[in-house]
């Protein structure tokens, strides 16, 4: 039997060591955005990690469609152990709820491995307004927002973005009411938010920490239900409001019908990873904190995370078609 036969076999068995399939086919890693950001560093990292291990694993960068086009890729690949995805926030838990018509289903296509990161987002206030405003914490935002009804805004990278969500769920629990001002990515709602445009944005923290420790942006709050350890002296919401908890994370799948021994020799690789020196340190530059964890507590935390925007994205009222 040719090389190649006994290799197709062994995949039809699951039992052939993923490494030991890399240098006839190397394991493609669909990334969901384009190069250079932070799913996209992190995951070149990782792939580097495990090369030992499992072989070379080249990075396969899909953007568009919200993450949708890359993370389709990997619902649709046969389920071999040799294509491997990202899952995000937004590709496994608002995306379905955000889009009209979604190309795969978030639980049903696709096969956990291990969760990566958690970035928490942030309440900053642009510092001059807060100084006018007398907005030296959470509470007092809220305060204010209580005392003047419809006079705060806050701006999001777009209707249906991470940092419009928080705020919607931030204006729901706080009990006041803000406008939305959407902009056309992160970066033009920070600079209009710098620049004094709206007066408060939940931003990413890896992207707010520049401004903040520059004295150009106040921090009110983290979205974490803890504090972070990139930003300690700032207390989560969920000090003021109860149970408040929003971030950005991600993860690594698989296709559904992975098999399952394949999946737990994936899952122990990046976990070795994960839990390495360098890449805390590395992640620890982007304001990312490793999420390593088993493949069921993964899958279970996004289906959790899938529940909880279905009442978000419902009620911001946000709609792709």
């Amino acid at each position: 039997m040719k090389r190649r036969q006994l290799l197709r076999t062994g995949l039809a068995a699951g039992a052939t060591d993923t490494a030991a399939l890399a240098p006839a086919r190397p394991i493609r890693h669909s990334v969901p955005y384009a190069a250079g950001g932070p799913i996209d560093v992190t995951a070149r990292l990782l792939a580097e990690r495990v090369k030992d291990s499992l072989g070379p694993v080249i990075i396969d960068n899909k953007p568009g469609g919200g993450g949708n086009i890359g993370a389709d890729l990997v619902a649709k690949a046969a389920p071999d152990g040799l294509t491997i995805g990202i899952s995000a926030v937004a590709t496994h838990a608002i995306n379905p709820w955000l889009f009209s018509k979604m190309p795969y289903d978030p639980v049903k296509d696709f096969a956990a491995i291990t969760q990566m990161v958690r970035v928490p987002n942030v309440l900053v206030m642009n510092a001059d307004t807060a100084a006018r405003l007398k907005i030296n914490n959470l509470r007092d935002l809220i305060a204010y927002g209580k005392a003047n009804p419809g006079k705060l805004n806050y701006g999001s990278g777009g209707n249906g973005s991470a940092g419009h969500l928080a705020g919607e769920m931030f204006k729901r629990d706080a009990g006041i009411f803000a406008v939305h001002i959407p902009y056309n990515g992160g970066n033009p709602a920070q600079l209009a938010l710098l620049s004094g445009q709206v007066d408060f944005n939940f931003d990413n923290l890896a992207t707010a920490a520049p401004n903040i420790r520059s004295g150009k942006l106040k921090a009110l709050a983290v979205t974490t239900l803890q504090r972070s350890p990139n930003l300690p002296e700032v207390p989560p919401v969920a000090e003021v409001l109860k149970g408040f908890a929003i971030d950005t994370w991600w993860g690594l799948v698989a296709p559904a019908g992975t098999p399952r021994e394949t999946v737990q020799r994936l899952n122990s690789a990046f976990v070795t990873a994960l839990q390495s020196q360098e890449a805390k340190t590395r992640f620890a530059g982007l304001m990312a904190e490793p999420v390593p964890n088993t493949p069921d507590e993964f899958a279970g935390f996004m289906k959790a995370e899938l529940v909880k925007y279905e009442k978000v994205v419902k009620a911001s009222g946000a709609k792709v078609d």
